[in-house]
Parts: C-alpha cells; sequence; structure tokens
C-alpha cells in the first residue's frame, strides 16, 4: 500500500506540473429519500425528514481531475459495466486525442471494483492507449480522493432533502456537481470551512 501511495504522490506532482491528466475514479449512488447528514435538533426532539414512497436509487460514476478538482459525472439507473463505459466517452472527448490539441497521457485511479475488471471494461480500456490505470488495493479508498468529493454531494447538496423521483434526483446530482465544480478554488482547506447540515 506505501508502493502505491507514493506512485499515486508522484502521479499528483506530474498533474500539477501538467505533464498527465490525473483522475480519480468511483461509483456512488444516491437515493431519492433523504442522505441524513449530521444535524443537531434541541434535546429530546425528533428529527424528522418526510420520506413517502419506496425509494429510487441513482447511481453516479464519476472521476475526479487531480489538477483542477473537477468532478465529472455519469448518472444511470444502474451501476454496470455499461454505464462506467459510458463515463469513458465523456472522457474520449475531453481528455482523448483530439485534432489541433496537444496530446497528455491520462491516468486514471480506480479500485478494483466488479465494473472496473469486467471482460467490457477491460477492452474499452485497452482501446484507449492513451488512458493507463493506476490500480488501487482492496479496501483502501483513503488513496481515492474522489471519496471526499462523494462526501461533500451527498453531506451539502442532497442531504435532508426528498426528491419526487428519479428524474429530479438526477438533475439535482446535475445542478450539485455544475456547484461544486464553480466553487471557486481554494489554497487551503481551513480558508473556506463548511458547516454540515
Amino acid at each position: 500500500m506505501e508502493r502505491v501511495g507514493l506512485r499515486l504522490r508522484i502521479r499528483r506532482a506530474q498533474a500539477e506540473a501538467g505533464d498527465v491528466v490525473l483522475l480519480y475514479g468511483d461509483e456512488s449512488e444516491a437515493l431519492t429519500h433523504p442522505y441524513l447528514a449530521h444535524a443537531w435538533a434541541p434535546r429530546g426532539a425528533d428529527l424528522r425528514v418526510a420520506a413517502p414512497g419506496q425509494a429510487r436509487k441513482v447511481a453516479i460514476m464519476g472521476v475526479l481531475d487531480a489538477a483542477t478538482r473537477d468532478l465529472i459525472v455519469h448518472t444511470s439507473t444502474t451501476k454496470r459495466s455499461t454505464d462506467f463505459i459510458a463515463l469513458l466517452t465523456v472522457l474520449d472527448g475531453r481528455d482523448g486525442p483530439q485534432p489541433g490539441r496537444p496530446a497528455k497521457p491520462v491516468v486514471l485511479v480506480l479500485d478494483n471494483g466488479p465494473i472496473h475488471t469486467s471482460k467490457a471494461t477491460t477492452a474499452a480500456i485497452a482501446a484507449r492507449p492513451w488512458l493507463t490505470v493506476e490500480w488501487l488495493p482492496r479496501y483502501a479508498p483513503e488513496l481515492n480522493d474522489i471519496e471526499l468529493k462523494w462526501r461533500d454531494l451527498k453531506r451539502h447538496h442532497l442531504a435532508h432533502r426528498t426528491f419526487a423521483d428519479a428524474a429530479h434526483l438526477d438533475a439535482a446530482i446535475h445542478q450539485a456537481v455544475n456547484s461544486l465544480n464553480a466553487e471557486r478554488r481554494i489554497s487551503h482547506p481551513c480558508d473556506k470551512l463548511r458547516i454540515a447540515a
């Protein structure tokens, strides 16, 4: 695990120097029923959030650009290899070779989840010679920077809200991602503290 951490630090330095594009990839999901983040209530009072009907799920496939801190997502009702390959197609237009644009190597950091290691995904990655995968060891989410973005997305943009259906939740996810990407880049995490809702 230390060797992987060292390789990622080297990759991060390369990304900051502009030599490579470093992307941290992973999946998450959100429900139409409320995500309950840290909250407070007067002593003895119950915190109640309406959650009518049956919860629907929206799967979120995403990558976090280590240099720009932009989050790029693809949403779906399923979390399958085909959905992850759809995210790779988004990366084709964003980071893949294009006429008139200098090509940079792209390093994608992934865990060994089944949708990352399936035959379909392996073939899709092999079809992109400009893309190199840096595999994380098992059970090491602390090495994947996108995990902090997922937490921020859920705690500060989706928490304590009930969505009418999956379409409203999907729209809220994309709006939240746009909001996260539009936030000013800060040099130090303590410059802009956010209180959990």
